[in-house]
């Protein structure tokens, strides 16, 4: 977001994402702690699919990008982790990961290390 840029914010509840053919494309943050990550991940998920589905098609949705800031104490309890991963190396520059640890004792895979920030 730059200044004067609109945003729409949900915080709980009940949401989901589901654009139709046609819709402008969106830009989306996704913030989650801790098990809080499980509806956004649907989410991220189902972003992947829009995003598989619009290149084997070539019509329908115009994707954005999704921007997922996820944290938690320790990498130990970043869930999804490695799926998070994957899908950042399969769509490089349409899905990022940042991942925040606030009591992280022991040291950071090399795998996590850039995506990582925190103690």
């Amino acid at each position: 977001c730059t200044p004067g840029s609109e945003v729409a914010l949900r915080v709980g509840g009940d949401f989901f994402f589901d654009p139709q053919p046609g819709d402008s494309p969106v830009e989306l943050v996704l913030i989650a702690g801790g098990v809080g990550i499980n509806p956004l991940f649907s989410i991220l998920l189902h972003i992947a699919d829009l995003h598989g589905y619009q290149e084997g098609k070539g019509n329908g949705y115009k994707l954005g990008t999704v921007k997922l800031y996820y944290s938690a104490k320790n990498t130990s309890e970043l869930l999804f982790k490695k799926s998070i991963l994957g899908l950042m190396n399969a769509f490089p520059g349409k899905v990022t990961c940042r991942f925040h640890v606030t009591q992280q004792s022991s040291q950071i895979c090399k795998e996590l290390q850039p995506h990582v920030t925190g103690k």
